[in-house]
């Protein structure tokens, strides 16, 4: 597979309105939040949905945090109102990744970080404020015990090592030494093992950001580094095509948003003008009907 590069989103600047809610209804937006909840509900594990939870629930640890318990620690450190179109997917997502992050198997590790950073990076750029995406992005991982400020440093430091690999040298990371040969050796020794490794869709967006940052266009070097890490090519191939599939159909709601904003700003701005013409006559007739030298020339 080509490592072509991820499509650029961008959702025009929003006021928090009520009209953005009835937005949500289109079709090619609830398509495209449909695939980002098969993309979280899908990423625990190959099989079916259903199976995942439990096979996932059943290997959790008796005091884990209630699911409510991580979404009410989300929605206590950010108050403020999230538009429907981004609410409806970080509410699925928060969800299912609750349920990764408290697996046995789970451990954090730098690729995962870039995987999730990517794929929110993608959904929320174009978020009506900087601000209040980067005050999101912190009440969210620290609703998980995780701290956001590793995933943004670890995530940089993957890209700025991707950007100076070839297809070669990304593949052949276990014959060198370096901090972040050392995290794909250590991901490659516990995928290969009995041990277990919690493979996740963020993960295969990970790797897939890594490709793209080394310029590693030969289809053949993803295989090379699936097997480098002992990671199953033909779940990564899947996981990729439900993500460009997301991609694709936030592509045409963000196209359908921006229509949608750009109307209403021209109904606003109708509705302004026309309101500033009646006040404007009015206060002419008013200045008129009330003018001395009006009322002389009425009565001669």
């Amino acid at each position: 597979m080509a490592a072509t590069a991820i499509s650029s989103l961008s959702f025009p600047a929003l006021g928090q309105s009520d009209k953005i809610s009835n937005f949500a209804s289109s079709r090619p937006l609830a398509s495209a939040i449909r695939i980002c909840t098969k993309f979280s509900r899908l990423s625990l594990n190959s099989r079916s949905t259903s199976k995942s939870l439990i096979h996932c629930m059943s290997n959790v640890t008796a005091d884990v945090p209630p699911v409510s318990e991580t979404k009410s620690k989300f929605l206590k450190a950010y108050k403020r109102p999230i538009p429907s179109i981004y609410n409806t997917v970080l509410q699925e997502l928060i969800v299912q990744q609750h349920l990764m992050r408290y697996k046995k198997t789970y451990r954090y590790d730098p690729v995962f970080a870039l995987g999730f950073v990517t794929v929110y990076d993608q959904l929320m750029e174009g978020y009506p404020s900087d601000q209040d995406r980067d005050a999101i992005f912190k009440a969210y991982i620290e609703a998980l015990n995780e701290d956001p400020k590793q995933y943004r440093i670890d995530a940089q430091k993957m890209e700025e090592w991707a950007r100076s690999q070839t297809s070669a040298s990304l593949v052949d990371f276990s014959s060198k030494e370096g901090d972040i040969e050392a995290v794909l050796k250590d991901i490659a020794g516990r995928a290969g093992s009995k041990e277990g490794f919690s493979y996740s869709r963020f993960f295969a967006v990970g790797l897939f950001r890594l490709l793209e940052l080394a310029s590693a266009t030969d289809p053949t070097v993803l295989d090379k580094l699936c097997a480098s890490l002992n990671i199953n090519k033909k779940s990564v191939d899947r996981d990729l095509d439900v993500y460009r599939n997301l991609l694709s159909k936030l592509v045409q709601a963000k196209e359908l948003l921006k229509e949608y904003v750009e109307r209403e700003k021209k109904k606003q701005g109708e509705r302004a003008q026309s309101q500033k013409a009646n006040e404007t006559i009015s206060k002419c007739l008013g200045d008129t009907l009330y003018n001395p030298s009006f009322l002389v020339e009425r009565k001669s």
